[in-house]
């Protein structure tokens, strides 16, 4: 009895950059990279061959002590959204809050 392999190959691209990407994972996923076109940002690749658009939301409430996503610029970001024509995806950069030792 003979077998037959399934090769899966999943080509990805950027639309704000020219990287484009080939993975062989057989389950579902997403690949990310640092992108140029958005500051330096980790932000997902899409499928090739799909029309959307990968957006940076600056953070637009107070910092104060908290630890944020910074892009290349210094400025602080909230999320990565890609839009699509039959939908919206959104990846989010949670801050992280500090304390001192007096106050744990």
């Amino acid at each position: 009895m003979t077998a037959t392999l399934l090769s899966t190959e999943h080509h990805w691209s950027c639309p704000n950059c020219d990287l484009t990407d080939v993975t062989h994972q057989a389950q579902p996923h997403t690949q990310f990279h640092n992108c140029r076109g958005l500051r330096g940002l980790w932000t997902p690749m899409v499928p090739a061959g799909i029309n959307c658009k990968v957006e940076a939301r600056d953070r637009d409430d107070y910092v104060a002590g908290d630890m944020v996503q910074t892009d290349g610029e210094g400025r602080p970001v909230m999320s990565v959204v890609t839009t699509r024509d039959d939908g919206e995806d959104c990846a989010v950069y949670a801050p992280c809050a500090t304390a001192s030792s007096k106050e744990i």
